[in-house]
């Protein structure tokens, strides 16, 4: 997959570029470079003369997803693709309302030594505000490049109605977009923060050795918070739960291209995904092709609603300048965007995280008494 569309394998969705997004630390409600399937046309340059006229036409352009990139900023978020990053260990999500909160803090990070907590709202780095900021922005602000670890930058965070200024140490860290543990007897949790290089076959290593596993009640798949990333990777974790088949389509050239899933993935455990309103993009696609195939039970809220393919092309002037070039569909013939995909069973974020993860392995338990292996 990688040789694919060398430098396009950039497209993260934002996430990673806080550590998904990735920035330096994560964020997960960057939004922005979004991966595509392999073949999809490349926008012809856009001939703008200056940096600042990217920039206008990324935020004027009428492109709600349109970003522009600097040379080392688009540098910055290749690197992330390969697994690591240089930052301070911190996600981020922006609200509609351009409203930036931190949504996760990697435990033992450069964040999460110094006390920020999730839920925090991110009001400046090093003096600069960011409401308002295109998430690409604010992921550049936080995270440098690899010489750039142990340089320094300085947050400006309330929480409730204190604000204070902390100062983190960059450093180069591992993204570790796959986690997979037990959460209960018998039940495989595999949760994915972002769609990097390599996530596709970290799931479905996780679904062959719960396969392999005696005694086992199911698996649960975790992509809360997940802001998407590279759609091949998308697909390849897909088919760890499908025997081939259609995952989702999308339109380009006036024509409609159909995502198929690879054979021979496990079909018979029963699976749970457990998503939030920070599930957005290539991780909708996963959801949205489990759900239309039947293949699993949604638990959650309804996620963002991203079904827009961005892609990079060149700026005369310099930098890169990424722009939507179509949207995705699920097998159902479902769009996204706007819209989300709305849970099969509810669980309102009030309830709290571990109230989603209770009712799924209630789920699972009911899906395997109903199934036996």
């Amino acid at each position: 997959m990688s040789g694919s569309y060398p430098h396009l394998r950039l497209h993260l969705a934002l996430g990673l570029v806080f550590g998904t997004v990735l920035a330096t630390g994560a964020a997960t409600g960057a939004w922005g470079s979004e991966g595509q399937p392999t073949g999809l046309p490349r926008p012809p340059g856009i001939r703008l003369s200056s940096e600042a006229a990217a920039r206008d036409w990324a935020e004027q352009g009428g492109d709600p997803w349109a970003a522009f990139y600097t040379p080392q900023q688009y540098a910055t978020m290749t690197e992330a693709l390969d697994g690591r990053y240089t930052g301070v260990g911190l996600w981020v999500a922006r609200s509609s309302a351009g409203v930036v909160t931190v949504s996760k803090v990697p435990a033992g990070g450069p964040a999460d030594l110094a006390g920020v907590r999730v839920g925090e709202r991110l009001l400046a780095v090093d003096g600069r505000a960011v409401d308002g900021l295109p998430v690409t922005e604010t992921v550049a602000l936080l995270r440098g490049a690899p010489q750039d670890a142990g340089s320094t930058v300085v947050l400006r965070l309330r929480r409730g109605s204190a604000v204070r200024q902390v100062e983190l140490r960059r450093e180069l860290l591992d993204t570790d977009d796959v986690v997979v543990d037990r959460p209960a007897a018998g039940i495989t949790r595999i949760a994915v923060s972002a769609f990097t290089v390599g996530t596709g076959d970290r799931v479905e290593e996780a679904v062959r050795a719960r396969g392999t596993a005696a005694g086992g009640r199911g698996i649960l798949l975790d992509l809360r918070g997940n802001s998407g990333g590279l759609v091949d990777e998308s697909v390849r974790a897909a088919s760890g739960f499908l025997d081939g088949g259609p995952l989702g389509s999308y339109r380009a050239d006036g024509a409609t291209h159909w995502l198929t899933a690879a054979r021979g993935g496990d079909t018979s455990t029963p699976v749970v995904v457990l998503v939030d309103g920070g599930t957005m993009s290539a991780a909708e696609l996963l959801t949205g092709a489990l759900q239309d195939r039947d293949r699993a039970v949604v638990i959650g809220s309804r996620t963002f609603g991203k079904g827009a393919v961005q892609q990079p092309s060149p700026v005369r002037g310099g930098g890169t300048l990424e722009q939507t070039v179509g949207h995705y569909r699920t097998p159902a013939g479902r769009d996204l965007d706007g819209v989300g995909i709305t849970p099969d069973v509810a669980v309102p974020p009030s309830a709290g995280p571990q109230a989603a993860e209770r009712t799924a392995i209630t789920v699972l338990d009911d899906l395997a008494a109903s199934d036996p292996q």
